[in-house]
């Protein structure tokens, strides 16, 4: 939750914030000495609390051991969605499965991903994070042992529904995980952890699958899936920490002021009467986060490990069972298309997967013939070059990233803006297309091999770069719908993905490759174009939506 956000003032933004102090240590108000700030003097976004069962104040390690396991998660997940590919030869050649087939089962997958995001958000805000990970990671391990088990097109197809129901915890639920224990500050060069992690996951599934269906038959792909899942479940059942934790105990209402100083002045001073006794517009007027000053013990002696690896952690707004609740908060989900960030996010980033569809297609089709003669391992690993341009792409659009955004910050008077984050892609406007050009083009005309392995560098950096930034910058507009908005860009990108999955081969056999790809270097270039009209008009869409954040806000806090 925002520090600080004078949510329902008239100036308020979604995502607009005063990242450093305004004042020097000996001139800072009483009303900046609250907050909470690192020492260069960043404000920390969301205030922890006290408590020493707040996340944001777990120690180095604990955050490290979560931080690492949902890595692990959003990589497994991500390797057991794509390493079908790798045994479609021996399905067709034992079982007369058809490619269409395999092809069908890979618009089912991500159909899954991207949907089942939506059923089990709702779940993660009213029973703990903890479950969504069970479920998901439940359903992969079951998802793999049918597919090890596969026998007919059946078999090939509906696994895959199980395979794509276990990624969805990794497409909203870790970024959701992430923004509990870090600060807003540090949240583009965590993503770049999590983007690695699905590259390497993405792009070295399908070259480990391989390996795996040489040396110890297909059926191999779906075990090991199906054992690395199951072991990653029993780890997450005893070793990964709940990480909801209710923030609404600190805050408190102060009464309309004219300066921040009377405002503080009066929540400490005004009895409770007095607060019963303003009207609900002014109660919800000054809503201010403070630091918790509580001197009960009790409150802050940290909760036994076994409530902490609970399977269910009901939140304290939970009614009975919560099936009223779970309906209202699904639905509402919906609400989230209507965010402008939410569209940009998830076309951006939907339309990258759906490249990786096409550029996977032709070197499958062209680089097993002459005059490259690959090996289906030779061309699985073509697909390390992809991931060390995704390296590099994540490190500009993270790492660099932040770093950037604090020195625009103190240039804007110390205010950050989301819009902030994008600045950066006017560099992947330029690569990214240029990649596309130089692999799809120089395949179908073979050009030299160290034009096409550079252009897989250029797929893999706009890979990387606009997955944190798409990511970033939607968790920066609006930090306290996380998950929410994950879901919007999840269903976006995957049935993006979807589509272009069954529409890829007849495209490319239709138009050509070179032509196929000189229109996908348009669509690419255009669409990061988006940023241009996002930068100047994306603080006035946030405020424009500033009425809706809020409702959500306010049902995820459950007080709506």
């Amino acid at each position: 939750m925002e520090v600080a956000a004078n949510y329902y003032d008239e100036d308020y933004v979604p995502g607009t914030i005063n990242i450093f102090s305004n004042h020097k240590d000996n001139e800072s108000s009483s009303s900046d000495k609250q907050l909470k700030k690192t020492k260069t003097g960043i404000i920390l976004m969301p205030q922890p609390s006290n408590d020493p069962n707040d996340p944001l104040n777990w120690s180095f390690t604990r955050k490290f051991a979560h931080f690492a396991l949902v890595s692990f998660i959003t990589a497994l997940t991500a390797a057991t969605s794509n390493d079908a590919g790798a045994t479609q030869d021996s399905l067709n050649e034992i079982y007369g499965i058809s490619y269409d087939a395999m092809n069908t089962g890979a618009g089912v997958l991500f159909l899954f991903i991207g949907w089942s995001c939506i059923f089990f958000a709702p779940a993660a805000s009213l029973y703990g994070r903890r479950i969504t990970y069970i479920l998901c990671l439940l359903a992969g391990t079951l998802g793999s042992i049918w597919f090890a088990t596969a026998r007919k097109t059946s078999d090939t197809i509906w696994s895959q529904a199980f395979v794509g129901m276990s990624e969805a915890c990794a497409e909203a639920q870790v970024q959701q995980s992430l923004s509990d224990i870090f600060f807003q500050h540090q949240l583009g060069s965590v993503l770049t952890v999590y983007i690695l992690a699905t590259s390497v996951g993405s792009f070295l599934g399908p070259l480990i699958a391989g390996f795996i269906a040489q040396a110890q038959s297909f059926r191999w792909v779906g075990w090991w899936g199906a054992i690395i899942c199951g072991l990653t479940l029993i780890l997450i059942i005893f070793g990964c920490e709940e990480t909801v934790y209710d923030r609404t105990g600190y805050n408190q209402v102060c009464p309309p002021s004219d300066s921040e100083d009377e405002k503080e002045t009066e929540i400490h001073s005004n009895s409770l009467e007095d607060e019963k006794s303003l009207d609900k517009e002014n109660d919800i007027a000054n809503v201010k986060t403070f630091p918790d000053v509580s001197n009960n013990e009790d409150d802050t002696k940290l909760i036994p490990y076994y409530k902490r690896i609970a399977i269910i952690t009901p939140s304290p707004y939970l009614i009975g069972y919560g099936f009223k609740q779970y309906i209202v908060r699904f639905l509402n989900n919906f609400r989230v298309f209507t965010l402008p960030a939410v569209w940009l996010s998830g076309l951006l980033w939907g339309l990258q997967d759906a490249y990786m569809t096409f550029f996977l297609t032709t070197q499958d089709t062209y680089f097993s013939e002459p005059p490259w003669n690959y090996s289906q391992n030779g061309v699985a690993i073509m697909n390390v070059a992809t991931l060390i341009g995704a390296v590099i792409g994540c490190f500009m659009s993270g790492i660099l990233s932040d770093k950037h955004v604090l020195w625009l910050s103190k240039r804007n008077n110390n205010v950050f803006e989301p819009e902030m984050r994008l600045w950066l892609l006017f560099v992947t406007l330029i690569i990214s297309p240029l990649g596309l050009i130089m692999f799809g083009v120089g395949a179908a005309r073979q050009w030299p091999w160290q034009a096409i392995y550079v252009g897989l560098g250029f797929i893999g950096f706009g890979w990387g770069s606009i997955g944190d930034t798409a990511m970033s910058y939607l968790m920066d507009a609006y930090p306290s719908i996380v998950i929410q908005g994950m879901v919007g860009v999840s269903i976006i990108n995957n049935t993006l993905a979807c589509v272009f999955t069954f529409v890829c081969s007849y495209w490319l056999d239709a138009s050509g490759t070179d032509n196929t790809y000189i229109v996908l270097a348009v669509i690419d270039f255009v669409s990061i174009a988006f940023i241009i009209p996002t930068l100047i008009y994306g603080k006035s869409w946030r405020k424009m939506t500033k009425k809706l954040y809020l409702d959500m806000v306010e049902l995820t806090n459950g007080s709506a």
